[in-house]
């Protein structure tokens, strides 16, 4: 996904001049691209994410589409009242990119782990909230976020992701995209995971299941429409997401379904259950001990279904 990004937002920067990217000293062998084509719109801003946002936020203010750029928790957390205060509370145009949502970085531990991002940036009032699914979805993402002006979030996977579209048509922010048709069971997920939830679509088709399937690249805002229309029509529907399972996607869509009173489905929400990640692992073996792999996302339906 990164690689896809930044050769997206390289085409889109030659095109306009405002575009401009910041990265917190790091990520340069992947976006050498960006620096050697479009060098007089790059700023590395060091070790120092909330200098890079409060920066990023003054070229916005000026004029500028600013991308942020860094791993994990940095771009986020560690800068979190500069987003609030100089980012979302001005509108600015500013998008802020995190590489290796989730388990990505697994094997460097718990504060690489970027397992409540969603949910805090969620909260932010006015802010976007982006976890495309593939190559094509992250392409998306970037084309969109580029054109739309207010301050934004982007999660990103690291790389290695399958790719789900062909091509995406008439894609929007806060839309949801439908992958498989099925009946009884929709699958709903957002960002990376969705190659567990390809996997678990399988397993339950040789199981003798039609799950529908869909992928919510915009987290915030959520596609009510959708949601309403699938509570209405199916019995279950389970969200995916590596992420808390408080106040991230499954907490979205919760907040639809709580306030639709045409409910005819119950709802499944699988995620990290409210905990730290003291393991450290690659991000399969994580994936598996949290819970959210696919055989997990599998027997957690299964015991729904037979509850």
């Amino acid at each position: 996904m990164r690689d896809t990004f930044v050769k997206t937002l390289v085409e889109l920067a030659k095109k306009d001049k405002k575009i401009e990217l910041i990265t917190g000293d790091l990520g340069f062998g992947v976006l050498k691209p960006f620096w050697e084509q479009v060098p007089d719109q790059f700023t590395n801003a060091g070790i120092a994410e909330q200098n890079m946002t409060s920066v990023a936020a003054g070229m916005a203010l000026e004029g500028k589409t600013v991308f942020t750029y860094s791993i994990g928790n940095f771009p986020t957390l560690r800068c979190l009242e500069q987003i609030r205060n100089d980012c979302a509370y001005h509108n600015a145009n500013v998008k802020i990119v995190c590489i290796g949502g989730g388990f990505v970085y697994g094997s460097l531990g718990m504060s690489h782990h970027a397992t409540e991002d969603l949910a805090v940036m969620r909260a932010l009032p006015g802010v976007v909230v982006m976890a495309p699914a593939d190559l094509v979805e992250a392409e998306e993402c970037t084309k969109a976020l580029a054109s739309y002006k207010g301050t934004a979030y982007l999660r990103l996977g690291r790389g290695g992701e399958k790719r789900i579209h062909e091509k995406i048509d008439n894609f929007r922010i806060g839309k949801a995209i439908k992958v498989h048709d099925g009946k009884r069971i929709a699958l709903f997920s957002t960002g990376a995971i969705f190659e567990e939830v390809t996997a678990a679509y399988d397993e339950l088709r040789s199981k003798g299941f039609e799950p529908a399937v869909y992928t919510f690249p915009t987290v915030k805002p959520i596609d009510s429409e959708t949601i309403e229309a699938v509570s209405d029509s199916f019995e279950l529907i389970v969200t995916c997401e590596e992420h808390n399972i408080v106040g991230g996607f499954g907490s979205a869509v919760a907040e639809v379904m709580a306030e639709n009173r045409s409910n005819k489905a119950a709802l499944l929400r699988i995620g990290i259950n409210d905990e730290y990640s003291v393991r450290v692992g690659n991000q399969k073996y994580l994936r598996q001990q949290y819970g959210i792999d696919s055989s997990s996302i599998v027997k957690k339906v299964m015991q729904q279904l037979e509850g």
